[in-house]
């Protein structure tokens, strides 16, 4: 499938946050009673307390779901101090900062990513928790991922606070067309489709700051923002797994 912004729309609507296929995380803790906890807040990114969005935190870095993602999984990873740019990093942070985006690919590709020539149908618990301790989890390379930051206003940066983007690639779903030489993700996240402060500021605050000048609001009518439970049910889901994994996953 080509990834285009006539087809981003019904692609997220369809998958949701949830896959239409069986993933891996169905098949390895579908019959354990998880309690993920909600992290203790206020956490701001920026000005927005996003608290009941995050589902991972570390000693200095903190990972949200996303108010209008751009393709099913995209998340964003920052560093819990409001840094405005990459480079007021300390290498501590830096190094916690990379860490997180890398177990969040981690998660993600547990949850998105499947090989479903290998899921088998199962009658009972027994042989359904025995194909799971057989079939090992998907790691990122089942998959692909698009990593970026946009590091500065010129480059499109809405919130004044370091983020990650982290966006799975799912094959046979929402991977680029190997056919093609460009993706059109990027032109997406350059445009209002991947303006993330744009959508926070109309939740929060129903206005976009005015900065000099005009600030000309430039809307997708057909991107519509999520709602909190929507997100909240998100993140729940991606603690969840987090919690049923090791350290060293």
């Amino acid at each position: 499938m080509i990834i285009t912004r006539t087809n981003v729309i019904p692609l997220i609507s369809r998958l949701a946050f949830k896959p239409t296929w069986q993933p891996y995380y169905c098949r390895s803790i579908m019959s354990n009673n998880h309690t993920p906890q909600r992290p203790k807040g206020p956490i701001h990114f920026g000005p927005f307390d996003v608290t009941t969005q995050i589902f991972l935190t570390t000693p200095l870095s903190f990972a949200l779901v996303n108010l209008k993602p751009l393709l099913p999984g995209h998340v964003l990873v920052c560093p819990r101090a409001p840094h405005k740019r990459l480079t007021e990093l300390e290498p501590a942070e830096l190094t916690d900062l990379f860490g997180a985006v890398q177990r969040v690919q981690r998660m993600l590709a547990r949850y998105y990513f499947s090989q479903p020539q290998e899921a088998k149908e199962t009658n009972t618990e027994a042989e359904t928790n025995a194909s799971t301790e057989q079939t090992p989890a998907p790691s990122p390379e089942a998959g692909s991922f698009n990593i970026a930051v946009q590091d500065g206003i010129e480059a499109g940066q809405t919130v004044p606070h370091v983020h990650v983007h982290v966006i799975p690639r799912i094959r046979g779903a929402t991977a680029k067309d190997s056919h093609t030489q460009g993706d059109a993700i990027y032109e997406l996240m350059a445009a209002e489709a991947g303006n993330v402060g744009g959508a926070l500021w109309d939740r929060v605050m129903k206005s976009r700051p005015q900065p000099g000048g005009g600030f000309p609001r430039v809307e997708d009518p057909d991107r519509m923002a999520r709602s909190m439970g929507e997100m909240e049910a998100e993140a729940d889901a991606y603690r969840d797994l987090l919690a049923s994994m090791g350290d060293g996953d």
